[in-house]
């Protein structure tokens, strides 16, 4: 397989999974944060890997390095891994909830269409 088609596929899964706009998430990463006490810097405080999500979330197809790739994977696997452990109360037990949408997936709300997913090499995922 080309790199340039699996670079493609990882684009298309993680942007169709993470289903939150980088606004949203940064919301939920700094309400999460000043649960952990007030700091200075809240964007430094944010839990990972959702800092991290949050990053690849603004940048271009093009401007990706590797390691935004093996993220971009490794978050895919975990919301899929998640989603598959879907607890007996669903949405409503908070952990899962929560740990969920640490990585740009909110189980309430519907996965991404592939007419949603950004053009690669275009604007920023989120513009």
């Amino acid at each position: 397989m080309d790199p340039t088609d699996d670079v493609q596929r990882v684009w298309e899964e993680f942007h169709t999974t993470v289903n939150m706009s980088s606004r949203e998430l940064r919301d939920w990463l700094l309400t999460q944060a000043s649960d952990e006490g007030a700091f200075p810097d809240a964007d430094l405080t944010m839990p990972e890997p959702g800092r991290v999500v949050l990053g690849i979330l603004g940048k271009r197809r093009t401007d990706l390095t590797d390691d935004d790739v093996r993220v971009m994977a490794d978050v895919v696997r975990r919301v899929r891994d998640l989603l598959a452990e879907r607890p007996a109360a669903g949405t409503t037990d908070q952990r899962w909830r929560h740990e969920l949408m640490n990585l740009g997936h909110d189980p309430v709300r519907a996965p991404r269409t592939a007419e949603e997913v950004p053009v690669p090499g275009g604007p920023t995922a989120e513009g």
